[in-house]
């Protein structure tokens, strides 16, 4: 193996700064699964509709991973981007709805519209945001701070750390609302037929009539 240049290893060196500040950023979430999150998790099982991630930017990239995460773990989640949002897909949001509004930094234009339409159309909203006096925060029902330091997301811009605490926090909520559905890992084998886990899933014989589709998205 050619030894690393001296620029090189600085690069390698920057790397693993970068990785170390991500696991210390999610491992410092832990204080925030608490009866907060247990709360936001209540909050969304009392609603009547699905779960819509949003975002833009790697925001929009988190959002998109926590809406798939959220349905393969039971709870119905679609992504929807606040740019087609104010062209017209808006109207794919109901007054049963949970809006999950995802920024930083709480200053993106169109996210802040988006946020105020759906409000009309009487979704409910929540914020996830590292700026819990930004403008997207004034527009929430619930306010949840994740951190974002400036050693975690490399120049205090490039959102990597920050993104990943969030999908982490988004982890987090995806697992309890499992839990409260009483969603068994059968349905989730039932609902992933490609791939290895399709694969597993047929293994381990979880076709049509182990799924208890006919009783709801919770299964219960």
């Amino acid at each position: 193996m050619i030894p690393p240049t001296g620029a090189e290893a600085r690069a390698l060196d920057a790397a693993r700064q970068q990785v170390r500040a991500e696991a210390q950023l999610v491992a410092s979430l832990e204080p925030l699964i608490d009866e907060r999150l247990l709360a936001i998790a209540r909050r969304i099982l009392g609603r009547t509709g699905k779960v819509i991630p949003a975002g833009v930017g790697t925001s929009g990239e988190i959002a998109r991973r926590m809406a798939h995460l959220f349905s393969v773990a039971g709870t119905p989640s679609v992504f929807l981007h606040p740019t087609e949002g104010l062209h017209g897909g808006l109207g794919a949001v109901t007054s049963g709805d949970t809006v999950l509004a995802i920024s930083k930094g709480g200053q993106s234009n169109e996210l802040n519209e988006f946020v105020r339409r759906v409000r009309v159309r009487g979704a409910d909203v929540i914020v996830i945001t590292a700026v819990p006096d930004s403008p997207l925060a004034g527009l929430s029902d619930e306010i949840v701070e994740v951190p974002a330091p400036d050693s975690a997301d490399p120049g205090g811009v490039i959102a990597m750390g920050s993104t990943l605490a969030v999908g982490a926090w988004g982890d987090a909520l995806a697992v309890i609302l499992r839990e409260l559905r009483g969603y068994e890992m059968k349905e989730v084998l039932f609902t992933h037929p490609g791939g290895a886990v399709g694969q597993r899933a047929a293994r381990e014989g979880a076709g049509p009539a182990d799924s208890p589709a006919s009783e709801g998205p919770g299964g219960a």
